[in-house]
């Protein structure tokens, strides 16, 4: 987590624009409502025809600019209210697709029905939907299991300090 303080509040933005980093992991065979683990599966598919290869070549699909349709389960507005707010209540709402930057999409591990990852993309990128989408790009389903951003931009987990080094940090203006 990066943390501003005083004056450094007005550098928030820039913060939130740098690529992201994230490390997860994808349930293969089923989906839920939310794309993550919000909501329990409501789907199951085939998993039998998955195969190492065609997760890594799938993969290819999912790189460099790319459509994506954000979850109903997510906090954008809609008509002055947040998308969760209908998707709770089950009302239907139409999400509209954006174009986002998948700088790199690695396969670290596979212990099928879970596919570790590692991604690195543009402000705006919705991970869930990454699962949704690669499920479906596999004649299947998938949801984000587990999830951990990494990085924005150059500042790196591995490079973070504890919240206790951090309160003994003088953090004035």
């Amino acid at each position: 987590m990066i943390v501003c303080t005083g004056k450094k509040t007005k550098e928030i933005e820039n913060y939130q624009s740098q690529e992201k980093e994230y490390t997860g992991t994808f349930h293969l065979g089923k989906t839920t409502p939310s794309y993550d683990t919000e909501t329990g599966p409501d789907q199951e598919f085939a998993t039998e025809h998955i195969t190492e290869d065609l997760i890594r070549e799938t993969t290819k699909q999912f790189t460099g600019e790319i459509m994506q349709t954000p979850p109903v389960f997510s906090a954008l507005k809609i008509d002055g209210k947040r998308a969760y707010e209908y998707a709770r209540k089950n009302e239907k709402v139409k999400m509209r697709e954006r174009l986002v930057h998948i700088y790199s999409f690695e396969i670290e591990k596979i212990e099928l029905p879970l596919v570790h990852f590692r991604v690195r993309c543009s402000k705006g990128t919705y991970i869930r939907s990454l699962a949704n989408d690669f499920g479906k790009a596999m004649k299947s389903g998938a949801y984000l299991s587990a999830l951990r951003r990494t990085a924005i931009g150059d500042y790196k987990v591995a490079d973070a300090i504890t919240v206790a080094e951090f309160k003994g940090l003088d953090v004035g203006d």
